[in-house]
């Protein structure tokens, strides 16, 4: 096997070898907004759930050249935000919103995506997407190498759950893989269908 000690890396390099390796990942696609109101779009891949004692998620916004990223400090500030899932139906829009916009700029209205209010918190959600989460922080960590901060680290409850009819078994209260059919993420600029599914019993 080809070997690199982390110590020898660039960070290009450990960067490409993380999200290249932790594959396929779910994206959360979320909406953030600040105190003024003003609605932030942006997909994230450092994505996971962690809890069902309370419904929990964590997500890391990576900082660029150790600047706060708007979602990351809209979260920070507001303590809120709603987090959509992407199929093929919203992914061309996911991708949009990935765009660097100026803090004043909203990735909603410059890219006209349809909004919906929210139940519990005050940040709207995207209509078009297949599954979404309204959410309320639960715990920040800031990842920091000495005294810098790297990377911001949430994890947030989940206070409200939507799905798309088209996807969910009412009477088993099961999510349809197989209709949702979800967009993953991989590295570089590369996404995955998940299309063949399979099942293996768990050992007692």
């Amino acid at each position: 096997m080809r070997h690199f000690a982390s110590h020898d890396l660039t960070k290009k390099q450990q960067y490409k070898f993380l999200s290249g390796a932790i594959i396929p990942r779910p994206i959360a696609w979320i909406t953030t907004q600040n105190q003024d109101g003003l609605v932030n779009a942006a997909p994230f891949s450092f994505f996971s759930g962690a809890s069902n004692e309370l419904p929990l998620a964590t997500l890391a916004i990576l900082r660029k050249n150790g600047v706060l990223k708007d979602s990351a400090r809209n979260i920070l500030e507001q303590q809120e935000l709603v987090i959509h899932f992407v199929n093929e139906t919203v992914v061309a829009d996911m991708n949009q919103t990935a765009a660097n916009l100026a803090p004043e700029e909203s990735e909603v209205v410059v890219n006209k995506l349809a909004t919906i209010s929210s139940q519990t918190v005050a940040v709207p959600g995207l209509t078009a997407a297949p599954i979404r989460m309204e959410a309320v922080l639960h715990q920040y960590l800031p990842i920091k190498d000495g005294e810098r901060v790297l990377t911001d680290l949430f994890v947030v409850r989940i206070t409200d759950f939507y799905f798309d009819e088209s996807l969910f078994d009412a009477e088993r209260e099961y999510i349809l893989p197989e209709s949702f059919a979800p967009i993953a993420r991989l590295a570089g600029n590369h996404y995955a269908n998940i299309s063949d599914f399979f099942e293996l019993e768990r050992p007692q």
